[in-house]
């Protein structure tokens, strides 16, 4: 099957996941910011984030998993202090269920909230691990046009429900690993930059739609 790579530590994933159906993950504002707040609680201890993009029926993620000290030491907080023998630990197991934990909150809230029933999300996670580090540049690219893509937008700024706009605001705290990604920019996160650099080849198999 497509798209079901395993997950592991330090290296690097386009993650996409898409609503059942004709249904939408997002019906107003608060749900995207509901979702992101959920991801900052599941996810965000687990991986470094580069970009995402939340589309009312879709999302795309461009991660990084932690090491494999800092995600024990996140499972040991959840499992009140467990100890781990060596080489017993099975960290694709533990990561795909902080990605269930994740969704399923998000699929509880929006379930109470309108009265309905069953799953919102496809039935796995599709995820491609990214290999070849000069493709990162492109992923966030990819990622960043793809309400333009969609018919949403014109231009990618005008998409609220992105990491776009808090790529460039070097003077706000942000949760995407800038710093990171400024060397795949040759040193310069500005707008104009950016564009210049924008090479719209993405090789089809990092691309998940």
């Amino acid at each position: 099957m497509k798209y079901v790579e395993k997950f592991k530590p330090e290296s690097y994933y386009h993650i996409f996941n898409h609503a059942v159906g004709n249904d939408n993950l997002f019906r107003n504002e608060d749900n995207y910011y509901y979702f992101l707040k959920r991801y900052v609680h599941y996810i965000l201890p687990i991986a470094k984030t580069f970009s995402y993009c939340l589309l009312p029926n879709h999302f795309h993620l461009f991660i990084q998993f932690r090491t494999e000290a800092e995600i024990l030491s996140h499972y040991c907080i959840l499992n009140e202090g467990a100890i781990i023998p060596d080489n017993e630990f099975d960290f694709h197991k533990f990561l795909m269920q902080q990605f269930s934990n994740f969704l399923n909150s998000y699929t509880k809230s929006i379930n109470k909230r309108y009265n309905r029933k069953g799953a919102l999300f496809l039935d796995y996670t599709r995820r491609i691990e990214i290999v070849h580090p000069q493709y990162y540049r492109n992923l966030v690219h990819y990622i960043h046009n793809n309400p333009v893509k969609h018919g949403f937008c014109l231009y990618p700024e005008e998409w609220k429900f992105s990491s776009y706009s808090a790529l460039f605001r070097m003077d706000i705290s942000s949760r995407i690993e800038r710093e990171q990604m400024i060397e795949w920019f040759n040193g310069d996160i500005s707008v104009s930059n950016y564009n210049n650099t924008h090479n719209k080849f993405m090789p089809e198999l990092y691309v998940i739609e």
